[in-house]
């Protein structure tokens, strides 16, 4: 016993002082390390969210936005995580059954309210906005817009997010919109690089805008819109054409040649061998050609397609008005338009149809795109039918027309020639978001959505490197004290003379 209780005493480690050391020591490296991995752990990334529905004339889709809550350079980085196509027609479909237009939205909106995140719902911003359909509707009856817009907007409030309101957006604003979608997008605004021109083609209207350096606004303002963002100041032409998206276009061709009200019409921009009855009534139920409807036409009229693509542009070039132009230029219809500059992204329908009929290469030279026409057009309907069996008639039977439309627009009216033809760009979607105004929109909602605070670590800097510092001197002071048994040894050590 006594010599264990001897070696117990020359062993240093036993005695309770090295032990309380000991135990300090491991309490302070735990700390650090605990500090140290509570103090650089990865911070959660914050997102907002927004949610925008597009009621176009033909139909309504919902987009679903999110960006970082904390932004970046004062503008949310902004991207669709997802879509959804409400079925059926547009809300201005439902003028005679305003409820319909409401209970339409139900589908996609559940199916929002799902995807964003339960946490977020109240400070997501929900927002609707509806384009040439309702503008053509509440010129003719706004007593039935009023309606419709109340049916939705009772449908949205019943959903838990931060309804902002329905409206009819103007036609410069969706010109716009689509310009910022598509420059930002392609990451030009961040990086300052030469902007590009927007071409959208709805069913009820036409939007070209684009930056050019001839214009400064002063010549025909109405048509000037500026933007900040990222730091930069831009000036746009925009103009939105009413009655010019290609299914407004078709009711016009189809007009004018009722003009005189007869039994049967026989129409170069509808392939040989279709023939179909056409209701003049239903034909003139737009604003669009309501005043151009004949006296005392038949009940119906037979439409006889003949398919000949330059007759058809003949017919096309005619609903276009260029003999008047108050301005130094024009398009169409005494509207001032500058010189084209620049690369443009033309989407919607432009891409649609010439992505049905094969032709968004561009590098094409113009008269091969031409020739491709010519020879779509006179493709027999009933062979035309059996090459596509999945493809609604309605839309199978008007893509002679709408081809020959978009072509003649771009190149007749907006003035792209063989030279700078090559500079548009057939768009769907680009990194993943659709094309259109709805981004563009929530982009510049974006700006005005305040930022939050992004998460800090649980320590400011200073402090964190005060804690870090102390515990390490403690843990050296421990050191130095672990080892104050060996102290007296060394001093007893013989020293050589």
């Amino acid at each position: 016993m006594s010599a264990q209780r001897e070696m117990k005493e020359k062993n240093p480690w036993h005695t309770p002082v090295t032990i309380i050391i000991t135990v300090i020591g491991v309490i302070a490296i735990v700390a650090l390390v605990t500090v140290a991995v509570l103090q650089n752990r990865p911070l959660p990334q914050k997102y907002k969210y927004g949610i925008v529905l597009d009621a176009g004339s033909s139909h309504t889709a919902l987009y679903i936005y999110e960006w970082p809550a904390e932004k970046d350079n004062n503008t949310g980085r902004v991207e669709q995580t997802y879509s959804c196509k409400v079925k059926g027609p547009g809300i201005s479909s439902y003028a005679s059954a305003p409820l319909k237009a409401g209970e339409s939205l139900s589908v996609c909106m559940q199916e929002a309210k799902q995807r964003v995140p339960g946490r977020r719902h109240s400070q997501t911003p929900l927002y609707l906005g509806a384009t040439a359909g309702m503008r053509l509707l509440n010129s003719e009856n706004s007593s039935a817009s009023d309606k419709v817009f109340q049916a939705v907007e009772e449908a949205l409030q019943k959903f838990p997010f931060s309804f902002q309101g329905a409206r009819i957006l103007s036609g410069q604003e969706e010109g716009a919109f689509g310009w910022v979608t598509v420059n930002y997008l392609d990451d030009r605004l961040k990086q300052g690089l030469e902007t590009k021109g927007a071409l959208d083609l709805g069913g009820a209207s036409t939007q070209i805008s684009f930056v050019s350096d001839n214009y400064d606004g002063s010549e025909s303002p109405d048509n000037a819109v500026t933007f900040r963002l990222y730091g930069n100041d831009y000036n746009l032409y925009t103009h939105s054409f009413l009655c010019y998206g290609k299914d407004q276009a078709l009711r016009m061709t189809l007009a004018q040649q009722t003009q005189s009200g007869p039994g049967t019409i026989n129409d170069p921009c509808f392939h040989p061998g279709y023939t179909e009855s056409r209701n003049y009534s239903v034909l003139y139920d737009s604003p669009c050609v309501s005043d151009r409807k004949p006296q005392g036409p038949p009940a119906n009229f037979t439409h006889i397609g003949t398919g000949d693509f330059q007759q058809c542009q003949e017919v096309v070039k005619r609903i276009f008005n260029s003999t008047h132009c108050k301005y130094s230029q024009c398009s169409f219809n005494g509207v001032f338009q500058p010189l084209l500059q620049g690369p443009f992204g033309a989407f919607s329908a432009y891409y649609f149809v010439m992505n049905f009929l094969n032709l968004t290469d561009t590098s094409i030279p113009l008269e091969a795109v031409r020739e491709k026409l010519g020879h779509y057009c006179a493709t027999p309907w009933n062979q035309l039918k059996q090459q596509h069996p999945k493809v609604k008639l309605k839309y199978l039977s008007e893509y002679c027309f709408s081809g020959t439309y978009i072509l003649t627009l771009l190149t007749e009216v907006y003035n792209f020639t063989s030279e700078n033809y090559p500079n548009i760009k057939f768009i769907r979607e680009i990194k993943g978001s659709d094309a259109g105004w709805t981004l563009g929109y929530m982009l510049n909602l974006t700006n005005m959505i305040p930022a939050e605070a992004p998460d800090s670590p649980p320590l400011p800097h200073a402090g964190y490197v005060s804690i870090v510092t102390v515990i390490a001197i403690l843990l050296l002071v421990l050191f130095i004290l672990s080892l104050r048994p060996l102290w007296p040894r060394c001093s007893k050590r013989p020293q050589i003379v």
